[in-house]
């Protein structure tokens, strides 16, 4: 006769399958809790990527607007249409962003805004058109820092990643 049991051996199966059980869970929790955290970083550097896309592009034809206005001697430029224009996108970057890309973003704003309401006061012995021009010429100046805040909070380098570097044995 063995020393062991008849109930041992069900037991010791009982106790391997719900260890196997518990192992299987927490990698399950593990795996999810790790895919969830990807979908998040993505969703968050998708949203503030587009944020910072449509702010620029508002942007960047609101100045063209304006050199095209300032070229052709035409009328003075409608601040509504501006802040309607520029609004919705400057809302979304202002919940969105860090301080940094929020300030940039503000300042092109503010310089832009300035222009569209005539150019504010200009400075002692300077033509009015000249004072325009000249903040006119700034915006791209002030666009640079909005965009290199957003190249550092999104990560965005100018070079490409490097490569894996695969090693193969040949023995």
């Amino acid at each position: 006769m063995s020393p062991i049991p008849w109930w041992a051996l069900p037991l010791v199966a009982v106790v391997f399958a719900l260890a196997g059980a518990g192992v299987a869970l927490l990698v399950q929790a593990r795996t999810d809790y790790a895919r969830s955290r990807y979908r998040r970083t993505k969703r968050w550097y998708t949203e503030r990527k587009s944020a910072y896309v449509d702010l620029m592009s508002v942007f960047e034809r609101v100045v063209y607007r304006l050199r095209a206005g300032n070229f052709a001697g035409g009328r003075e430029p409608d601040p509504m249409i501006y802040l309607e224009e520029v609004g919705p996108a400057l809302a979304q970057v202002r919940l969105l962003a860090s301080g940094p890309v929020r300030s940039a973003a503000l300042a092109v704003h503010l310089l832009l805004e300035k222009l569209h309401a005539g150019g504010g006061p200009t400075p002692p012995g300077v033509e009015p058109q000249k004072h325009s021009r000249e903040l006119l010429a700034q915006v791209p100046l002030i666009m640079q820092e909005l965009e290199v805040a957003i190249r550092e909070e999104l990560e965005i380098r100018p070079e490409p990643p490097q490569r894996a570097v695969v090693r193969q044995d040949r023995t």
